[in-house]
């Protein structure tokens, strides 16, 4: 619920604070007093598209403060949690418009952007009236209304879902089929490729393993004598005789030597172990490079063929097989993806049925919910003196989509035998207004947790239609809050709550005033509205008669 408005420097407001209750709130004033301008500056903080200039001629800066009432399950709670802003009971929306046409929001005391600032004031306030943008007259908007009306969640919710499901497959398929061919388009690259690879088979770390073999091979008889010279000089026949003879030598005189001889017998004994360790590593090496002549052919083929292939395909050497394997999963691919497809589309099929026998089933829902809209707006257009009005919910067929496969849109005439059209295009100013607030007090339900503004929603219709207005009016404030500006007598008769806009004028500026009227100032206001600038005693009488009827 609104609870207050506070408005600075915005237009021709220079102050104005207002506090609001439940029930019926009306506003009345003279053309011009500046009615609109309330609404424009509430339209503002709630991050709503209206005038472009609104500081107040003189000001730096205009500012307008509103806060609310928020139940424990309010929706507009969630949005608060989902963009990090302090969640309270009392909201508080605070939004600066600067003289060079800068908005700055805040919502709690948090910077908040205008989108947050919209999403959150969807669940606060609706505006309605005979320019109305939000739903009624935009016939984009009817199957909302039609389905909020229905109360069929769980019908939408499931032809949603079904939607979604159906335009995954559809992605899944086009993406496969696609992908199909493309491989269709390599099929030959990749046969002679996968070949290729296989035959060769590369492994990881082979071609450093074949270019380091292959320089040993080159450069083996350059450094074979060599190590074959050392080798005979580490044998027997060379140091490793002589350290023998030696160790025995010593060993045997070691007795006598009263134990002399024992650190370097140990010694010569390690010595041994590491010259034997060196003599199996100069074989081994030997070994090596005993190779057959075409051995090093061989290795340097391979090796030219690992790094021809390597750079045929743009990857290093290493990564031939891992390529390899790629190439062979899309060949794969390729061979079984006729069966993939098949699956697929059979899938797609089989939720194109799921997704078409959900969108009828809603469509018949609709349209038994359009025929009981049709009849409760009958109801509600009697009262109003449109009796002989003819109010039809048009279901028709649309493109397919998550939201079904139908179009509504509401169709009037406004006399019999008059062909019907769209809403806002047959109906007059005055039957538009009760069109609309027939339509509104046909979607009211229990739901109190918004505050609705009625624009001027009486403007055309006087005496006991206007009383059927107002009436239908308070109806839908109670137990919840309606604001409503208006210029009928009878409609502000039966508010809860009254304030009246005025203008005051001084040589240098023009200001609007709100004023909450208390019993006696509310009957002279009624009687202004009812014999204009002169009130007179009849009007007065009126007035009191009015209020009386309440």
């Amino acid at each position: 619920m609104l609870r207050g408005l506070d408005i600075r420097d915005m237009l021709i407001i220079d102050h104005l604070e207002l506090d609001f209750q439940n029930g019926l709130n009306v506003l009345t004033g003279e053309t011009g007093a500046g009615k609109s301008i309330l609404l424009d500056s509430l339209g503002f903080v709630l991050g709503w598209r209206g005038r472009a200039e609104l500081v107040r001629q003189g000001a730096d800066q205009g500012e307008v403060t509103a806060w609310f009432d928020l139940d424990p399950d309010h929706p507009a709670r969630q949005i608060l949690e989902d963009a990090g802003i302090p969640v309270e009971d009392e909201l508080i929306l605070r939004r600066v418009n600067a003289k060079d046409g800068r908005k700055t929001a805040w919502i709690n005391g948090r910077r908040a952007s205008g989108e947050v600032l919209r999403a959150v004031s969807e669940h606060l306030v609706e505006l309605h009236g005979q320019h109305d943008d939000r739903g009624l007259l935009d016939p984009k908007g009817h199957r909302a209304v039609l389905d909020q009306y229905g109360g069929y969640d769980a019908e939408r919710i499931y032809v949603s879902k079904a939607w979604k499901q159906l335009a995954e497959l559809k992605k899944t398929l086009a993406k496969e089929e696609a992908l199909q061919a493309e491989l269709a388009a390599e099929e030959e690259f990749l046969r002679h490729a996968v070949d290729e690879l296989s035959a060769l088979n590369p492994q990881p770390g082979e071609e450093a393993e074949l270019d380091v073999k292959r320089r040993l091979m080159q450069g083996a008889e350059k450094i074979r004598e060599d190590i074959s010279k050392a080798e005979q000089a580490l044998s027997r026949d060379g140091a490793e005789g002589m350290m023998g003879d030696a160790l025995r030598w010593l060993e045997a005189a070691s007795d006598k030597a009263e134990g002399k001889l024992d650190d370097p017998i140990n010694a010569l004994g390690r010595a041994m172990v590491e010259l034997q360790d060196a003599v199996s590593g100069v074989e081994s090496c030997l070994e090596a490079l005993d190779f057959n002549p075409h051995e090093l052919d061989e290795t340097e083929e391979r090796l030219f063929a690992i790094r021809g292939l390597a750079r045929k395909h743009q990857v290093a050497p290493d990564e031939l097989g891992a390529f390899a394997e790629g190439l062979a999963r899309r060949l794969s691919k390729l061979d079984h993806g006729s069966g993939q497809l098949a699956d697929l589309r059979n899938n797609v099929a089989a939720m194109e049925a799921i997704y078409t026998a959900a969108a009828v089933k809603l469509r018949d829902t609709r349209r038994s919910a359009a025929v009981r809209l049709d009849k409760a707006m009958s109801t509600e257009l009697a009262p109003l003196k449109m009796e002989r009005a003819v109010f039809e919910t048009h279901v028709s067929e649309a493109a397919p989509s998550a939201e079904g496969i139908d179009a509504v849109t509401f169709l009037v005439a406004t006399n019999p035998g008059a062909p019907s059209g769209p809403l806002a295009k047959i109906a007059s100013g005055g039957e538009l207004s009760r069109f609309l607030l027939a339509l509104k007090v046909c979607l009211s339900d229990d739901d109190t947790r918004i505050t609705m503004i009625f624009d001027e929603i009486d403007r055309g219709v006087g005496g006991a239609t206007a009383d059927a207005v107002g009436r239908r009016l308070a109806g839908l404030a109670e137990g919840g809050q309606v604001l409503v500006v208006t210029h009928s007598p009878q409609v502000a008769a039966l508010g809860d709550q009254h304030f009246q806009v005025s203008k005051r004028q001084t040589d240098q500026e023009t200001l609007s005033t709100v004023a909450v009227l208390d019993p006696d100032a509310r009957i002279d206001e009624i009687a202004r509205m009812i014999s204009g600038d002169v009130i007179t005693a009849e009007a007065r009488a009126a007035a009191k008669a009015l209020l009386a009827g309440k």
